[in-house]
């Protein structure tokens, strides 16, 4: 791994590499999820790596990992404006020209609203989401309330705060956003209307955060290839839970789109 940051106008992104960036290959952009960063993705981008051959990329958004804090509450459109602000910028500053983007989570609903927009640059080759949201279940509400409760009781808030250095921006922005009653109206079903590349959609089968209509909604709106799969034996973090199935149901994924790799 070669960590570094990444200055914007709004602040600094803690970011790291595996792999050889200098390598014709595409690289794979990690976006993590609502309470993720750079570290919490544990060795799944050097495992990545050594399966395709690719460089690997990942950042710690704002308020999260060492990256700058932002301002609470977060806006109800805070996944919106990732993908249509900050991520673009962050893909230049980079000099990520071609990609495959793989997200978890708040990260895969960001990677699919950036497909949505069918950016024109960097060259987007395929997406992949792991236990995405695409809009509000009552289940995803409820282990929302949950891990609060958690977070106010337990040993939760210590755990997080050895990976984020802003431990109550990055849980609170999270936290705060999802139980707005004005986030029951987050509906990504425009931007997978959009997206006009390859999709692989992963959700573990025991997801307290999302159901499996989060995959027939991804079937049901892209008019890309989708294939879509549910991970025997994991909940919300597939890639972590059942990390031999996943990572090479994505490798496959790389390899079939990118056949150089």
């Amino acid at each position: 791994m070669t960590p570094g940051v990444i200055t914007l106008p709004d602040g600094t992104l803690e970011m790291a590499w595996w792999g050889d960036r200098s390598s014709a290959a595409p690289a794979l952009v990690l976006l993590h999820e609502g309470l993720g960063c750079v570290e919490l993705w544990r060795d799944v981008p050097a495992r990545l790596h050594d399966l395709t051959g690719c460089p690997v990329f990942a950042y710690s958004r704002f308020g999260y990992g060492r990256s700058d804090p932002v301002p609470l509450p977060r806006p109800l459109d805070y996944m919106q404006r990732e993908a249509a602000e900050t991520l673009p910028r962050v893909l230049r500053a980079a000099d990520i020209k071609r990609l495959v983007l793989i997200g978890h989570s708040d990260g895969g609903s960001i990677a699919a609203a950036y497909a949505g927009r069918a950016p024109a640059e960097p060259r987007l080759l395929g997406l992949v989401t792991i236990a995405a949201h695409f809009f509000v279940e009552d289940l995803n509400i409820r282990s929302i309330e949950q891990i609060g409760r958690d977070y106010d009781t337990t040993d939760l808030r210590a755990r997080l705060g050895r990976y984020h250095t802003h431990v109550d921006v990055a849980f609170q922005g999270w936290h705060g956003a999802w139980l707005d009653p004005g986030f029951r109206a987050f509906d990504l079903t425009e931007e997978l209307r959009g997206i006009r590349v390859p999709v692989l959609g992963l959700q573990g089968a025991d997801d307290p955060y999302g159901s499996e209509a989060q995959l027939t909604c991804m079937r049901t709106h892209v008019a890309a290839p989708v294939e879509t799969r549910l991970i025997p034996g994991a909940k919300h973090a597939p890639h972590l839970e059942a990390k031999p199935a996943t990572l090479a149901a994505i490798a496959d994924f790389v390899a079939a789109i990118n056949p150089r790799v």
